[in-house]
């Protein structure tokens, strides 16, 4: 699977069998991130076709994100669905406030697609890490963390599991991943320390940041089985897609999209697939609307202590930011 001819078939061949999302979702709550555009866009409005309740739109431009509320309104002829809240993955703050108001004003929360990431040309820190680490990899986990309280509580009293897709990617085959090499508790330091002088290759910083995104998914359901914790939490790869990721990508993103790229609508097929699958995805990697085989490397015997350190690590970041974050798992 990790071929690049794999990866062609996929493109080409496996995306005109995607299946189109079915079922009804009626009193459900739905939530997607960077949801004003792309995928998260295509993603809300096949949920507000299908009929959930509510629809949340979670966008760092409430402008751009009105614009889609308003978009997916016209087009699926659903009114009253589609909410528009204010999410900036960069700012921690701002990640622990937007969950904190959801609980408080939502009576529950079905689906969670963590879908919000950046794919960055440059280098740029935020908060205590290089940028495409910090909203990709910290910011995402500790939404996620932040969500599950709310979506255990929705499982208990409406008698439901939830699901909670982490949204990874194709490249995570192909990361280098240097920095896994790191003395104990330095791997994520590594990852935001620039050498002056040397060229960061940011194309590969994408796909370690989607690397980690399998990592800690999987880290996630190792430590709570889907027998152990009501909420179903899976990985989930859209595929290449006409979305507007590439705005701050690499020239390479920027040709392969032009070639090889599936629509938004298509590649979305998969985060509702992923949003609504069984427990048997719990911590499962999801590609073409089934469970696939993530990387070589993520089943190897030293993948496995390598994401038991990324999450050990990871989790003590989280505690520094919001103490208590990981005791939700």
């Amino acid at each position: 699977m990790a071929s690049f001819p794999s990866f062609l078939y996929r493109q080409l061949v496996s995306t005109k069998f995607l299946p189109k999302p079915t079922g009804s979702h009626t009193n459900k709550t739905i939530l997607v991130t960077g949801a004003n555009v792309g995928l998260g866009k295509e993603t809300a409005r096949h949920f507000a076709q299908l009929g959930a309740s509510t629809v949340i739109l979670a966008v760092r431009s409430l402008e751009k994100g009105e614009a889609a509320k308003a978009d997916i309104e016209k087009t699926t002829g659903k009114k009253n669905v589609v909410q528009v809240r204010y999410l900036d993955m960069s700012s921690y703050e701002s990640v622990i406030d937007f969950a904190a108001k959801l609980a408080k004003e939502e009576q529950r929360l079905d689906v969670a697609i963590l879908n919000a990431g950046v794919a960055r040309a440059h280098w740029e820190m935020q908060g205590d890490d290089e940028s495409t680490i910090t909203v990709n990899v910290v910011s995402t986990f500790l939404l996620a963390l932040s969500l599950l309280p709310q979506m255990k509580e929705t499982a208990n009293k409406f008698n439901t599991r939830p699901n909670l897709s982490i949204v990874s990617s194709d490249v995570h085959y192909w990361a280098q991943f240097p920095e896994k090499d790191a003395p104990k508790g330095k791997i994520f330091t590594q990852l935001s320390t620039s050498n002056e002088g040397v060229k960061i290759n940011m194309e590969n910083r994408y796909q370690v940041s989607k690397l980690l995104d399998v990592l800690c998914t999987r880290a996630m359901a190792d430590r709570k089985s889907a027998q152990t914790i009501p909420v179903t939490i899976n990985t989930v790869n859209p595929g290449l897609c006409h979305s507007e990721l590439a705005r701050e990508g690499g020239w390479i993103y920027i040709v392969m999209k032009f070639l090889l790229a599936r629509t938004t609508e298509e590649g979305a097929r998969n985060f509702v697939y992923s949003g609504i699958a069984g427990p048997e995805t719990h911590g499962q990697y999801i590609s073409e609307c089934a469970i696939t085989m993530p990387s070589t490397f993520v089943l190897s015997r030293e993948g496995y202590e390598v994401q038991n350190k990324v999450w050990e690590e990871l989790c003590a970041k989280l505690e520094r930011i919001k103490p208590g974050v990981t005791g939700s798992l």
